[in-house]
């Protein structure tokens, strides 16, 4: 089932005051497929159109025409059940405290499976289970969710949402507000939801960044139309029409295609292999050969690994106790083998 397609659109349209003076299109004729398991990133200026789109896939707004299925199923058939699609395919919107409403944290994640008629000792291992996936334990269960902290409150939102085991979890600006280290954590729970629970994910985002290192594909909107659909590489490759329709391509494609221009890049597969996915890059400095370049970076493992530089990481707190002691033993065995034989003067 892993290559199996699991929602398909099909010429999708949605007019805002249809018949009316005002009418709009707020998406035109688009039409994609996407797999169990991917994980598939949606991107746009802001009223491009995204926000409504994926409100089509759980069935918040119906199209005003086109098709759309999910597991081979058309959901805009009379008999189709719009009630089980939305536990199906759960939506986690941008502001998270718009779906967080009892009193503590515990009873808001187990009210979706209660609402689904399931036995109270089920409804309080799901909830339970949830919140624990996503990194909040029994301390947290009797807090009310408005005392907590923006990217808790989206944990708690989420929690909620795969209580009700989707098959399909959508994000919407899921890291919005969050400071680097908590959107980090968040994706981290993300990308573990992901493996465990073989899920299909659809996040919608303004950082390139935070797309070109995630997702497997990407989705690009302009004026309600589907202008692009491919991989990060093969997207952010178009950062020229990227820049014509107000969005941009990662830092590191601007860096790269200079490399490329100057004649200085030595290894293009960085995009490629797992292990070099995205941010590395081989290339040659200016005025400099490569061997002086090594050895330069040598004397930068050098110094960083002294006896006096590691004491003094040490004790300004910027490297725990553990660190230090394995750091200290790395460098006793490695200085003399390794570095002497570059012939760096320790």
């Amino acid at each position: 089932m892993q290559d199996s397609v699991q929602i398909e659109a099909k010429k999708l349209n949605f007019i805002y005051g249809e018949g009316t003076a005002f009418e709009q299109y707020a998406i035109k004729d688009v039409s994609f497929t996407i797999k169990k398991g991917e994980f598939v990133g949606v991107i746009g200026h802001t009223g491009s159109g995204k926000s409504t789109l994926i409100q089509h896939l759980n069935g918040l707004i119906k199209a005003t025409s086109g098709e759309l299925f999910f597991n081979g199923e058309n959901i805009y058939t009379a008999k189709y059940d719009m009630k089980l699609l939305r536990q199906k395919v759960g939506l986690v919107f941008q502001y998270p405290e718009h779906q967080l409403f009892e009193v503590d944290v515990l009873s808001d994640v187990e009210f979706g499976p209660r609402n689904q008629k399931l036995p109270e000792d089920v409804v309080e291992a799901r909830a339970k289970e949830s919140l624990a996936l996503v990194g909040l334990d029994e301390s947290y269960y009797k807090k009310s969710p408005f005392e907590l902290s923006g990217g808790q409150k989206r944990r708690v939102a989420i929690a909620g949402v795969l209580a009700m085991n989707p098959e399909v979890l959508i994000l919407d600006e899921p890291t919005a507000g969050l400071d680097p280290k908590g959107r980090d954590e968040l994706f981290e729970e993300i990308i573990e939801l992901k493996k465990s629970r073989d899920m299909t994910i659809i996040l919608v985002s303004h950082s390139m960044e935070d797309v070109a290192k995630y997702v497997d594909r990407l989705l690009v909107m302009n004026n309600g139309e589907l202008v692009l659909d491919g991989t990060p590489k093969e997207v952010f490759k178009q950062y020229k029409f990227l820049e014509s329709i107000g969005l941009s391509a990662p830092g590191i494609t601007y860096i790269v295609e200079r490399l490329k221009k100057e004649g200085r890049l030595l290894y293009e597969r960085w995009w490629l292999d797992e292990n070099f996915r995205y941010g590395k890059a081989c290339f040659e400095p200016y005025n400099m050969t490569i061997e002086e370049f090594e050895a330069g970076i040598l004397k930068c493992k050098v110094e960083y690994n002294r006896h006096s530089s590691i004491w003094k990481r040490l004790f300004d707190g910027a490297a725990n106790f553990k660190h230090a002691l394995v750091f200290l033993a790395v460098n006793y065995i490695n200085r003399k083998e390794v570095y002497n034989k570059k012939g760096i003067k320790l």
